[in-house]
């Protein structure tokens, strides 16, 4: 089945009336966390779309119309496209936001290359499931399968001791933006065994969510599973881990992912190159 733009695109967009000036336009976009806005007339069709960079070359005329500076029209999608259609369009010509139009050409949404990021992330998790259900499998010699549903977070109980504060606030900041990554959990009785997904869990919990999107993998041999101890309990029990409480959050050290970018920065910085906010 075929991800559609509908799945992924923003539905409330900040936008601009064509009557708006240059100046009120700068305000605007200022304010916001974009880097331009949708044009639309009183009807709330599309007519165009103004940068941030075309504000700036027209900054000094704040009270000239912002339909005088726009070129008419622009690139736009509509609901029904695939996803990696639009992001081949977006890629081709650099575009950071597209208008979505419905079939009277009305603003009805929009998409950006974040939500591009995060629709090939959560279509990667059903990977990462059905791998945890063949290593499972494989290794107990018992039938398992997975499912999507919501998992209590007060009820998780973890296998990862440690966490990162860096990556945590990644993740609250994630989670604020509505990329909510599934988590991957195993379903052991009443236990929700929590296997990828210590950060999101910890993050949402700090935010006062009450449950997660989850990949929950069960064994459809129930009894039989339920006289196993399988390696993530085994180590969860050697560090005393019964909650989300008994994870250790590591503030002094950056994740290993951030460590090693900062290595590089730092590598690249020695050899006479500075990094800038658009590097690694």
């Amino acid at each position: 089945m075929t991800v559609q733009v509908r799945d992924y695109m923003v539905l409330s967009v900040e936008h601009l009336d064509s009557e708006a000036t240059v100046g009120q336009a700068i305000d605007t976009v200022t304010r916001s966390r974009h880097h331009g806005l949708p044009i639309t007339d009183p009807e709330g069709r599309l007519i165009g779309f103004v940068s941030a960079k075309e504000l700036l070359r027209h900054a000094g005329d704040r009270s000239r119309k912002i339909l005088d500076i726009i070129h008419s029209g622009t690139y736009t999608a509509t609901p029904e496209m695939g996803i990696d259609d639009v992001a081949r369009i977006m890629f081709r010509f650099g575009l950071r936001d597209l208008p979505i139009i419905d079939e009277d050409g009305k603003l009805c949404g929009i998409i950006s290359n974040l939500d591009i990021v995060r629709s090939h992330f959560e279509r990667a998790s059903p990977a990462k499931a059905e791998m945890l259900r063949k290593l499972l499998a494989d290794r107990y010699h018992l039938p398992f399968l997975y499912r999507r549903g919501l998992v209590p977070i007060a009820s998780l109980k973890p296998t990862q001791w440690k966490v990162y504060e860096d990556e945590l606030e990644g993740r609250r900041y994630e989670l604020e933006r509505g990329f909510a990554e599934p988590v991957l959990v195993v379903q052991k009785g009443d236990d929700w065994i929590l296997v990828d997904g210590h950060h999101r869990a910890l993050a949402a919990r700090e935010m006062g969510l009450q449950n997660l999107q989850a990949f929950i993998l069960t064994c459809q041999k129930p009894d039989e599973f339920a006289r196993l101890e399988i390696g993530l309990e085994r180590a969860a029990r050697e560090h005393h881990l019964e909650t989300l409480d008994n994870i250790e959050i590591d503030r002094a050290s950056h994740h290993p992912l951030i460590e090693i970018t900062t290595q590089l920065i730092r590598r690249f910085e020695s050899d006479g190159v500075k990094g800038t906010s658009d590097g690694p």
